[in-house]
């Protein structure tokens, strides 16, 4: 079955034997579609020595996220020793409850970085606000002010993955110019998406379970409302331990998507990079990682780099400052992370041959959200599945696509909700404010409008086929739009831009970006996998031509 042939099916009738057999996923790429219990089985990464001031590596890669991950776990396969710098902890220890994972729906002091007052993405409900007070602490979910929007990220030993809702999506090919346009999309669907989906544990829920599950009536609502309306509506991929769902569904396993762990961690069932690629990178006995550990500098030195970093304790105070020498150094700390280091860096003199595209082409993918008031006879139920498993697909009419989306209230709310990733076409940049100290970000909260006007060609007709309305009580009074936010930071130091056409930056021989900002902003779904693809895409090349 070619990648195509998913576009085109229908969704009701279609076996698991067909949503697993093919190489295409349903929005056009290639999946592996295997369902494992990995997750369960393995644990976290097995803590390793700090980096000592004065040491010397091969390769020191800054970020566990997708980018960084891959890089780790290519590069001592090849031989190299590295070593990694994460910003977050280590989340490998059980808090007072057993735990290490606060839930959703009762945030603590794990829940957030470096705030003593909650920043949730949906901030009230039923007319009452949900932010509350809590211990300053090196909590797992970064909320990320600016000027214009927040932006929400992982901190943590495996970065986002440990946030978000696992949805694993390959873009449609049609769209992928748009995406990486200097990149051969006949290598990255035929090769580097495949082993993308293969070492993150990509796999399919079961529909038949999903079709009578009571943990996905929300979907299923959703799907009534999008195809009555005449919308594609479409299963995706996900990262969690379908098995293992199935056992919490039975009651023989401790819950985890069913008692709504997502936002700030899944204690089981989700495979994060700390039992994927990580994992199998520490395995190698060549990869180390230090956790709370930032780094603030990078320049040249008479052989490689010297790199300062800060130490750092669980309430953000800097205990020791390191220096340490590398031979190339890796940026993996995010799109954001990465962004704003090198802006500094190149400003302040550090790396003053960057190049002048050094922080620009930012964009939020387009992120928006919204909820929909149901009809009572519409319930989407009290127990819902954190892991979305589908969404609506109107990108060829309307620039959107919208996640399904759980509302893991615990109470029957009779809502809809969705996230929606939008062609925006908006880019910012960052700018170092020497005055302030600190780097800024250009993005104007007017700029969200064409997302809520992608998201309207979809959410408008659904109300008024149903008779329904907008839900007003999430994002604050009277307010329909979750637009002050996202998820998907991309961009800001753009392939084939600020670096080469792969990730080598301009001016520097040795230094290479690896993550999400050398996305240009926008990659029509959400976008792990296809950063994923793209460090393994460019990773092999490295190694092939630096080393």
């Amino acid at each position: 079955m070619n990648s195509s042939a998913w576009q085109d099916r229908p969704v009701r009738g279609v076996s698991r034997r067909d949503l697993i057999a093919g190489t295409g996923s349903l929005l056009g790429g290639a999946v592996l579609a295997t369902r494992t219990t990995t997750a369960a089985a393995h644990p976290a990464p097995a803590a390793t020595a700090p980096i000592p001031c004065g040491a010397h590596v091969p390769a020191l890669v800054i970020g566990t996220g997708y980018g960084g991950s891959v890089a780790a776990l290519r590069l001592a396969r090849a031989g190299v020793e590295v070593h990694m710098v994460e910003m977050g902890m280590a989340w490998d220890t059980p808090g007072p409850d057993g735990r290490i994972f606060a839930n959703t729906t009762a945030p603590d002091h794990r829940s957030f970085w470096l705030r003593t007052r909650t920043a949730q993405p949906l901030s009230n409900f039923l007319g009452f606000p949900l932010d509350k007070d809590v211990p300053r602490y090196t909590g797992i979910l970064d909320a990320e002010e600016f000027g214009g929007i927040t932006v929400y990220q992982g901190r943590g030993v495996g970065g986002g993955s440990l946030v978000n809702g696992g949805m694993a999506v390959t873009p449609r090919r049609e769209n992928f110019p748009a995406v990486l346009p200097t990149v051969d999309a006949d290598e990255m669907y035929d090769v580097y998406y495949p082993r993308a989906n293969a070492g993150l544990g990509v796999g399919q829920v079961d529909q038949g379970w999903w079709e009578s599950a009571d943990c996905y009536r929300y979907a299923r609502v959703g799907r009534k409302h999008a195809q009555r309306a005449g919308f594609p509506f479409v299963f995706v991929p996900n990262v969690y331990d379908w098995d293992y769902m199935e056992q919490e569904a039975a009651g023989a396993v401790p819950r985890s998507a069913l008692a709504g762990e997502v936002l700030f961690g899944n204690n089981h069932g989700k495979k994060s990079l700390q039992k994927t690629y990580l994992a199998r990178a520490l395995a190698t006995g060549r990869v180390s990682i230090s956790p709370l550990h930032k780094v603030t500098s990078v320049a040249p030195a008479a052989a490689g780099y010297t790199v300062l970093i800060d130490r750092i304790d669980t309430t953000g105070a800097v205990t020791a400052t390191k220096t340490v020498t590398a031979d190339k150094v890796f940026f993996a700390a995010g799109s954001v992370g990465t962004s704003k280091l090198l802006t500094r860096l190149r400003a302040t003199g550090a790396l003053p041959a960057l190049n002048e595209e050094t922080g620009r082409g930012w964009g939020d993918n387009g992120n928006v959200m919204c909820g929909r008031a149901n009809h009572m006879w519409d319930a989407t139920g009290s127990l819902q599945s954190a892991m979305p498993t589908a969404g609506i697909d109107n990108w060829a009419a309307g620039g959107v696509f919208a996640e399904v989306a759980p509302l893991p209230t615990g109470i029957e709310t009779y809502a809809s909700f969705y996230l929606s990733i939008t062609r925006n076409p908006h880019r910012a940049a960052f700018s170092w404010n020497p005055t302030a100290g600190r780097v800024d970000l250009d993005w104007r909260t007017a700029w969200k409008q064409p997302s809520v006007d992608a998201a309207r060609t979809i959410f408008d007709r659904i109300n008024a086929k149903e008779g329904t309305v907008y839900r007003t009580d999430l994002f604050g009074a009277c307010k329909i739009w979750g637009d002050h936010l996202t998820y998907h930071p991309l961009g800001g130091a753009v392939l084939d831009r600020a670096t080469d056409n792969h990730g080598r930056l301009h001016g520097y021989r040795g230094l290479y970006v690896i993550d999400g900002a050398l996305i240009p902003g926008n990659t029509s779904v959400n976008p792990f996998v296809t950063i994923t693809a793209l460090a393994e895409r460019n990773i092999e090349e490295i190694i092939a031509k630096d080393l």
